[in-house]
């Protein structure tokens, strides 16, 4: 384990990246609504004033806190990436969405956590299978 606890942003080594794969029964169409459809994201995993255009802040609010985001990347149907800064982490999530023969397969990757930041990435993996599991239903309830 890298030890060093110099501030150097720039240095990729000094991150940990979180990886969440899952294969979903559902046309990628629907998975990417669920992603970037503000009512339907509340359902699966916070209120939000999403808007799918770069360069968008928009806030996730739960229970918790509130996290402040801004929208990097959309290439719709495809990638989806969006800053996301809470309790003193600032990180990026990208989705990534491939069409499969059976659905779509989603990849969740959510990096920037720094070494003294153990417990909010253990909490983001945790959080995160919810999230996905929430998302699921949510992309198998549409029409």
């Amino acid at each position: 384990m890298h030890t060093d606890n110099t501030n150097r942003a720039d240095n990729t080594n000094d991150t940990q990246t979180l990886v969440v794969e899952r294969e979903m029964p559902h046309a990628l169409e629907k998975i990417w609504r669920a992603l970037t459809q503000g009512y339907l994201i509340e359902e699966w995993l916070m209120k939000n004033d999403f808007q799918a255009v770069v360069g968008h802040r928009f806030k996730l609010s739960a229970d918790w806190g509130v996290v402040d985001c801004q929208v990097l990347v959309v290439e719709p149907h495809q990638v989806l990436s969006y800053a996301w800064e809470a309790m003193g982490l600032k990180s990026v999530v990208t989705w990534t969405l491939t069409a499969t023969s059976s659905g779509t397969h989603l990849r969740m990757e959510q990096s920037g956590f720094r070494p003294d930041q153990q417990q909010a990435y253990q909490g983001a993996q945790y959080g995160w299978q919810k999230f996905f599991a929430n998302l699921d239903r949510v992309a198998g309830s549409l029409s």
